[in-house]
Protein backbone atom coordinates (compact mmCIF):
# COMPACT_ATOMS: atom_id res chain seq x y z
CA UNK A 1 0.00 0.00 0.00
CA UNK A 2 1.34 3.57 -1.10
CA UNK A 3 0.66 6.23 1.32
CA UNK A 4 0.73 9.13 -0.96
CA UNK A 5 -2.43 11.26 -1.18
CA UNK A 6 -3.53 11.40 -5.64
CA UNK A 7 -1.86 14.97 -5.64
CA UNK A 8 1.64 13.40 -5.29
CA UNK A 9 0.70 10.24 -7.84
CA UNK A 10 0.29 13.24 -10.18
CA UNK A 11 3.20 15.10 -9.55
CA UNK A 12 5.58 11.98 -9.80
CA UNK A 13 3.84 10.88 -13.30
CA UNK A 14 4.34 14.29 -14.81
CA UNK A 15 8.15 14.60 -13.46
CA UNK A 16 8.74 10.73 -14.93
CA UNK A 17 6.70 11.67 -18.33
CA UNK A 18 9.18 15.12 -18.51
CA UNK A 19 12.25 13.59 -16.92
CA UNK A 20 12.66 10.26 -17.02
CA UNK A 21 13.78 7.56 -14.84
CA UNK A 22 16.25 9.86 -13.88
CA UNK A 23 14.23 11.90 -11.69
CA UNK A 24 14.32 8.86 -9.41
CA UNK A 25 17.75 10.15 -8.16
CA UNK A 26 18.17 12.17 -4.98
CA UNK A 27 18.72 15.88 -5.89
CA UNK A 28 21.68 15.96 -3.70
CA UNK A 29 24.00 13.48 -5.29
CA UNK A 30 27.62 14.27 -5.67
CA UNK A 31 27.13 17.44 -3.75
CA UNK A 32 29.62 17.85 -0.76
CA UNK A 33 28.34 16.88 3.10
CA UNK A 34 27.61 19.64 5.00
CA UNK A 35 29.33 17.44 7.81
CA UNK A 36 32.72 16.82 5.82
CA UNK A 37 35.97 17.61 7.21
CA UNK A 38 37.30 20.77 6.30
CA UNK A 39 39.46 21.29 3.47
CA UNK A 40 41.89 22.91 5.72
CA UNK A 41 41.94 20.48 8.22
CA UNK A 42 41.96 17.43 5.65
CA UNK A 43 45.50 19.19 4.01
CA UNK A 44 46.77 19.17 7.35
CA UNK A 45 46.00 15.51 8.18
CA UNK A 46 47.34 14.53 4.24
CA UNK A 47 50.82 16.64 5.57
CA UNK A 48 51.01 14.82 8.92
CA UNK A 49 50.36 11.22 7.89
CA UNK A 50 52.54 11.97 4.61
CA UNK A 51 55.69 13.42 7.01
CA UNK A 52 55.56 11.54 10.48
CA UNK A 53 53.30 8.65 10.24
CA UNK A 54 53.64 6.72 6.41
CA UNK A 55 53.52 3.42 7.60
CA UNK A 56 51.04 3.41 10.85
CA UNK A 57 47.39 2.00 11.04
CA UNK A 58 44.42 3.96 10.93
CA UNK A 59 43.84 3.45 14.62
CA UNK A 60 47.30 4.38 16.11
CA UNK A 61 47.87 6.99 13.70
CA UNK A 62 44.53 8.39 15.08
CA UNK A 63 45.83 8.25 18.54
CA UNK A 64 48.84 9.85 17.76
CA UNK A 65 47.23 12.66 16.06
CA UNK A 66 45.39 13.09 18.97
CA UNK A 67 47.96 12.74 21.22
CA UNK A 68 51.21 15.27 19.61
CA UNK A 69 48.84 17.55 17.54
CA UNK A 70 45.43 17.72 18.69
CA UNK A 71 43.19 16.20 15.73
CA UNK A 72 40.67 14.04 16.72
CA UNK A 73 38.96 12.07 14.40
CA UNK A 74 37.22 8.80 14.31
CA UNK A 75 39.87 6.12 12.52
CA UNK A 76 37.79 5.12 10.04
CA UNK A 77 37.79 8.90 9.07
CA UNK A 78 41.70 8.69 9.34
CA UNK A 79 41.35 4.85 6.79
CA UNK A 80 39.68 6.37 4.44
CA UNK A 81 42.21 9.73 4.22
CA UNK A 82 45.06 6.79 4.32
CA UNK A 83 43.48 4.56 1.21
CA UNK A 84 43.24 7.54 -0.36
CA UNK A 85 46.51 8.84 0.07
CA UNK A 86 47.79 5.05 -1.20
CA UNK A 87 49.28 4.78 2.79
CA UNK A 88 46.93 1.93 3.83
CA UNK A 89 45.55 -1.11 1.93
CA UNK A 90 42.55 -2.54 3.37
CA UNK A 91 43.10 -6.54 4.01
CA UNK A 92 41.27 -8.96 1.64
CA UNK A 93 39.65 -12.01 2.29
CA UNK A 94 42.20 -13.81 4.98
CA UNK A 95 44.07 -17.51 3.69
CA UNK A 96 42.71 -20.63 4.98
CA UNK A 97 44.29 -21.91 7.96
CA UNK A 98 44.38 -24.84 10.02
CA UNK A 99 41.54 -25.67 12.69
CA UNK A 100 42.55 -25.33 16.09
CA UNK A 101 40.12 -25.31 19.29
CA UNK A 102 40.25 -22.65 21.95
CA UNK A 103 41.68 -22.60 24.92
CA UNK A 104 40.02 -20.63 27.90
CA UNK A 105 42.18 -17.90 29.64
CA UNK A 106 43.54 -18.87 33.36
CA UNK A 107 41.03 -17.54 35.60
CA UNK A 108 43.69 -15.17 37.84
CA UNK A 109 46.51 -12.99 37.38
CA UNK A 110 49.82 -14.61 37.73
CA UNK A 111 48.50 -18.19 37.31
CA UNK A 112 50.13 -18.53 33.81
CA UNK A 113 52.99 -16.57 32.31
CA UNK A 114 53.52 -16.37 28.80
CA UNK A 115 57.21 -15.59 27.74
CA UNK A 116 59.03 -15.51 24.74
CA UNK A 117 61.50 -13.93 22.76
CA UNK A 118 61.28 -12.01 19.43
CA UNK A 119 64.30 -10.66 17.31
CA UNK A 120 63.73 -7.36 15.57
CA UNK A 121 65.01 -3.89 14.03
CA UNK A 122 63.39 -2.32 17.04
CA UNK A 123 65.79 0.73 17.16
CA UNK A 124 65.63 0.81 13.07
CA UNK A 125 68.39 2.98 12.08
CA UNK A 126 69.29 4.16 14.76
CA UNK A 127 71.29 1.33 16.24
CA UNK A 128 73.67 -0.49 13.70
CA UNK A 129 75.43 -3.81 14.41
CA UNK A 130 79.19 -4.38 13.55
CA UNK A 131 78.83 -4.78 9.88
CA UNK A 132 77.08 -1.54 9.54
CA UNK A 133 73.48 -2.80 9.27
CA UNK A 134 70.64 -2.09 11.22
CA UNK A 135 70.82 -4.13 14.67
CA UNK A 136 68.65 -7.16 15.62
CA UNK A 137 67.48 -7.18 19.22
CA UNK A 138 65.79 -9.80 21.35
CA UNK A 139 62.85 -8.40 23.05
CA UNK A 140 62.02 -10.58 26.18
CA UNK A 141 58.62 -10.60 26.75
CA UNK A 142 56.07 -11.82 29.68
CA UNK A 143 52.71 -11.84 29.30
CA UNK A 144 50.15 -12.67 31.77
CA UNK A 145 47.70 -14.98 30.66
CA UNK A 146 44.57 -14.33 32.75
CA UNK A 147 44.65 -10.54 31.62
CA UNK A 148 46.61 -10.11 28.49
CA UNK A 149 49.23 -7.65 30.42
CA UNK A 150 52.34 -7.44 30.09
CA UNK A 151 54.21 -8.16 33.48
CA UNK A 152 57.39 -6.96 32.35
CA UNK A 153 59.88 -6.28 29.07
CA UNK A 154 63.33 -5.98 28.65
CA UNK A 155 65.68 -5.90 25.78
CA UNK A 156 68.75 -8.36 25.52
CA UNK A 157 71.33 -8.97 22.56
CA UNK A 158 70.00 -12.37 22.55
CA UNK A 159 67.56 -15.18 24.08
CA UNK A 160 70.56 -16.87 25.39
CA UNK A 161 70.48 -18.43 29.17
CA UNK A 162 72.06 -16.00 30.46
CA UNK A 163 69.88 -13.27 29.80
CA UNK A 164 66.65 -15.13 30.10
CA UNK A 165 67.86 -15.64 33.66
CA UNK A 166 68.64 -11.95 34.70
CA UNK A 167 65.08 -11.21 33.06
CA UNK A 168 63.40 -13.97 35.80
CA UNK A 169 65.56 -12.79 38.18
CA UNK A 170 64.57 -8.92 37.63
CA UNK A 171 60.99 -9.84 37.40
CA UNK A 172 61.18 -12.04 40.96
CA UNK A 173 62.23 -7.98 42.57
CA UNK A 174 59.34 -6.97 40.27
CA UNK A 175 55.89 -9.01 40.53
CA UNK A 176 57.32 -12.61 42.73
CA UNK A 177 57.30 -15.80 41.41
CA UNK A 178 54.10 -16.90 38.92
CA UNK A 179 52.57 -20.28 39.61
CA UNK A 180 53.62 -21.59 35.57
CA UNK A 181 55.50 -20.29 33.23
CA UNK A 182 54.01 -21.28 29.28
CA UNK A 183 56.78 -21.37 26.28
CA UNK A 184 57.80 -22.25 23.49
CA UNK A 185 60.81 -25.46 22.94
CA UNK A 186 63.36 -23.20 21.92
CA UNK A 187 66.87 -24.60 23.26
CA UNK A 188 67.14 -22.31 26.29
CA UNK A 189 63.98 -24.19 27.85
CA UNK A 190 63.61 -27.77 26.76
CA UNK A 191 65.85 -30.52 25.86
CA UNK A 192 66.81 -31.09 22.48
CA UNK A 193 69.25 -34.61 21.80
CA UNK A 194 70.32 -32.93 18.79
CA UNK A 195 71.41 -29.61 20.04
CA UNK A 196 72.96 -30.77 23.28
CA UNK A 197 75.79 -32.39 21.79
CA UNK A 198 76.75 -28.87 20.52
CA UNK A 199 75.60 -26.22 23.48
CA UNK A 200 75.16 -26.95 27.13
CA UNK A 201 72.88 -24.36 27.33
CA UNK A 202 70.18 -26.68 25.79
CA UNK A 203 70.52 -29.17 29.15
CA UNK A 204 67.53 -27.46 30.27
CA UNK A 205 69.54 -24.75 32.17
CA UNK A 206 66.20 -22.56 32.51
CA UNK A 207 63.93 -26.17 33.45
CA UNK A 208 66.42 -26.95 36.56
CA UNK A 209 65.64 -22.95 37.78
CA UNK A 210 62.19 -22.87 37.38
CA UNK A 211 61.94 -25.89 39.36
CA UNK A 212 64.00 -24.72 41.95
CA UNK A 213 62.15 -21.76 42.25
CA UNK A 214 58.77 -23.61 42.89
CA UNK A 215 57.63 -22.47 39.17
CA UNK A 216 55.55 -24.88 36.87
CA UNK A 217 57.38 -24.91 32.94
CA UNK A 218 54.72 -26.07 30.42
CA UNK A 219 55.91 -26.14 26.73
CA UNK A 220 53.69 -24.92 23.73
CA UNK A 221 53.86 -27.40 20.88
CA UNK A 222 53.17 -24.21 18.28
CA UNK A 223 53.13 -20.72 17.87
CA UNK A 224 49.33 -20.11 17.79
CA UNK A 225 49.53 -22.00 21.37
CA UNK A 226 50.96 -19.14 23.43
CA UNK A 227 48.34 -17.24 21.13
CA UNK A 228 49.16 -14.27 23.76
CA UNK A 229 52.59 -13.26 24.14
CA UNK A 230 52.78 -13.77 19.62
CA UNK A 231 49.76 -11.31 19.48
CA UNK A 232 51.40 -9.05 21.76
CA UNK A 233 55.02 -9.11 19.69
CA UNK A 234 52.66 -8.35 16.76
CA UNK A 235 50.95 -5.36 18.01
CA UNK A 236 54.76 -4.33 19.44
CA UNK A 237 56.42 -4.75 16.21
CA UNK A 238 53.70 -2.08 14.85
CA UNK A 239 53.24 0.52 18.00
CA UNK A 240 57.01 -0.25 20.12
CA UNK A 241 59.00 0.24 16.80
CA UNK A 242 56.94 3.59 16.28
CA UNK A 243 56.76 4.81 20.12
CA UNK A 244 60.43 4.37 20.26
CA UNK A 245 61.18 6.52 17.05
CA UNK A 246 58.89 8.85 17.77
CA UNK A 247 60.88 9.51 21.40
CA UNK A 248 64.21 9.60 19.08
CA UNK A 249 65.44 7.00 21.71
CA UNK A 250 68.67 5.98 20.66
CA UNK A 251 70.44 3.07 23.46
CA UNK A 252 69.49 -0.05 24.33
CA UNK A 253 69.59 1.63 28.46
CA UNK A 254 66.57 4.42 27.42
CA UNK A 255 65.00 1.65 25.35
CA UNK A 256 64.88 -0.23 28.67
CA UNK A 257 63.81 2.23 30.66
CA UNK A 258 60.89 3.36 28.54
CA UNK A 259 59.25 0.17 28.52
CA UNK A 260 59.34 0.17 32.12
CA UNK A 261 58.38 3.73 33.07
CA UNK A 262 55.93 4.77 29.89
CA UNK A 263 54.97 1.84 27.81
CA UNK A 264 54.12 -0.66 29.89
CA UNK A 265 51.60 0.83 31.85
CA UNK A 266 50.16 2.58 28.69
CA UNK A 267 49.74 -0.72 26.84
CA UNK A 268 48.09 -2.38 29.90
CA UNK A 269 45.52 0.50 30.32
CA UNK A 270 44.40 -0.17 26.68
CA UNK A 271 45.01 -3.80 26.05
CA UNK A 272 44.63 -5.30 29.40
CA UNK A 273 41.16 -7.41 30.73
CA UNK A 274 39.96 -7.96 33.72
CA UNK A 275 40.61 -12.03 35.16
CA UNK A 276 37.87 -14.34 35.80
CA UNK A 277 38.98 -14.12 39.74
CA UNK A 278 40.29 -11.47 41.82
CA UNK A 279 43.89 -12.18 43.63
CA UNK A 280 47.22 -13.11 42.91
CA UNK A 281 49.00 -16.32 42.65
CA UNK A 282 52.60 -14.96 42.41
CA UNK A 283 54.24 -16.35 45.14
CA UNK A 284 56.49 -13.53 46.91
CA UNK A 285 59.75 -14.35 47.65
CA UNK A 286 61.44 -12.99 51.21
CA UNK A 287 64.67 -10.39 51.06
CA UNK A 288 66.65 -12.93 51.94
CA UNK A 289 65.43 -15.02 49.13
CA UNK A 290 65.65 -12.28 46.58
CA UNK A 291 69.39 -11.34 48.09
CA UNK A 292 71.17 -14.78 48.36
CA UNK A 293 69.21 -17.62 46.78
CA UNK A 294 67.08 -16.62 43.80
CA UNK A 295 70.97 -15.48 42.34
CA UNK A 296 72.35 -18.54 42.61
CA UNK A 297 69.09 -20.05 40.91
CA UNK A 298 68.51 -18.07 38.13
CA UNK A 299 72.24 -18.41 36.78
CA UNK A 300 74.33 -20.95 34.63
CA UNK A 301 75.35 -23.78 36.26
CA UNK A 302 78.25 -26.03 35.24
CA UNK A 303 80.37 -28.69 36.85
CA UNK A 304 84.93 -28.58 36.79
CA UNK A 305 87.41 -30.45 38.27
CA UNK A 306 90.11 -28.80 40.54
CA UNK A 307 93.09 -29.28 38.34
CA UNK A 308 96.61 -30.07 40.36
CA UNK A 309 98.03 -26.38 40.70
CA UNK A 310 94.61 -25.93 42.51
CA UNK A 311 93.09 -24.20 39.15
CA UNK A 312 89.77 -24.50 37.88
CA UNK A 313 89.17 -23.99 34.27
CA UNK A 314 86.16 -22.37 32.61
CA UNK A 315 85.02 -21.49 29.34
CA UNK A 316 88.39 -19.02 28.68
CA UNK A 317 89.55 -18.64 31.97
CA UNK A 318 91.35 -19.78 34.80
CA UNK A 319 90.51 -19.35 38.49
CA UNK A 320 92.99 -19.97 41.12
CA UNK A 321 91.45 -21.17 44.86
CA UNK A 322 92.64 -19.58 47.50
CA UNK A 323 92.61 -21.02 51.31
CA UNK A 324 89.49 -21.20 52.75
CA UNK A 325 88.32 -21.73 56.40
CA UNK A 326 86.26 -24.85 57.60
CA UNK A 327 86.62 -25.82 53.57
CA UNK A 328 89.37 -28.61 52.67
CA UNK A 329 89.94 -28.31 49.01
CA UNK A 330 91.61 -31.36 46.86
CA UNK A 331 92.96 -31.96 43.29
CA UNK A 332 90.64 -33.42 41.52
CA UNK A 333 87.50 -32.94 43.08
CA UNK A 334 84.61 -31.40 41.60
CA UNK A 335 83.64 -27.73 41.46
CA UNK A 336 80.21 -26.25 40.90
CA UNK A 337 80.59 -23.33 38.61
CA UNK A 338 77.59 -20.55 39.33
CA UNK A 339 77.94 -17.84 36.17
CA UNK A 340 75.98 -14.77 36.99
CA UNK A 341 73.80 -12.50 34.06
CA UNK A 342 75.59 -9.94 35.05
CA UNK A 343 79.16 -12.27 34.25
CA UNK A 344 80.22 -12.49 37.31
CA UNK A 345 81.16 -16.46 39.02
CA UNK A 346 81.11 -17.81 41.96
CA UNK A 347 82.92 -20.94 42.74
CA UNK A 348 81.03 -24.00 44.92
CA UNK A 349 82.56 -27.30 46.65
CA UNK A 350 80.38 -29.28 48.38
CA UNK A 351 77.38 -26.85 48.47
CA UNK A 352 80.10 -23.80 50.07
CA UNK A 353 81.50 -20.92 48.66
CA UNK A 354 85.21 -21.10 48.15
CA UNK A 355 87.86 -18.45 47.78
CA UNK A 356 89.37 -17.51 44.35
CA UNK A 357 90.70 -14.92 42.06
CA UNK A 358 90.68 -15.04 38.51
CA UNK A 359 94.07 -15.77 36.78
CA UNK A 360 95.23 -13.57 33.63
CA UNK A 361 94.85 -15.11 30.31
CA UNK A 362 97.83 -17.26 29.06
CA UNK A 363 99.96 -15.70 26.50
CA UNK A 364 101.43 -17.79 23.66
CA UNK A 365 104.74 -17.11 23.28
CA UNK A 366 106.21 -16.70 19.84
CA UNK A 367 108.89 -19.50 18.92
CA UNK A 368 112.42 -17.69 18.99
CA UNK A 369 115.58 -18.43 17.00
CA UNK A 370 118.01 -19.31 19.89
CA UNK A 371 121.56 -18.24 17.69
CA UNK A 372 124.19 -21.01 18.57
CA UNK A 373 127.26 -19.69 20.33
CA UNK A 374 130.50 -20.26 17.61
CA UNK A 375 133.07 -21.66 19.41
CA UNK A 376 136.70 -19.94 18.69
CA UNK A 377 139.78 -21.21 19.22
CA UNK A 378 142.13 -19.49 20.44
Amino acid sequence: MIHATDRTIRRQLARLEHEGPAFLQHGLKGQPSHNRIPDRETKQIERLLRERYPDFGPTFAAEKLLEFHGVDRDPKTIRRIQVRLGLFTPRRALKKVAHRFWRMRRSTFGEMVQFDGSYHPWLEDRLFDAQGRSAELCLLLAVDDATGNILDAQFAPHEGVLPVMGFWLAYAHIHGLPKSVYLDRFSTYSMNVKLAAENPDTLTQFERAAKEAGVDVIHAYSPQAKGRVENAFGTLQDRLVKELRLRNILTVEEANAFLRKTFIPSYNRKFGKAPARLGDLHRKPTERELRDILPHVFCRREHRVIQNDFTVPYKTRRFQLLPTPRLAVRPKEQVEVHEFPNGSVSLLIRGKKANFHPLPKRQILSQRTVATPTLIAS
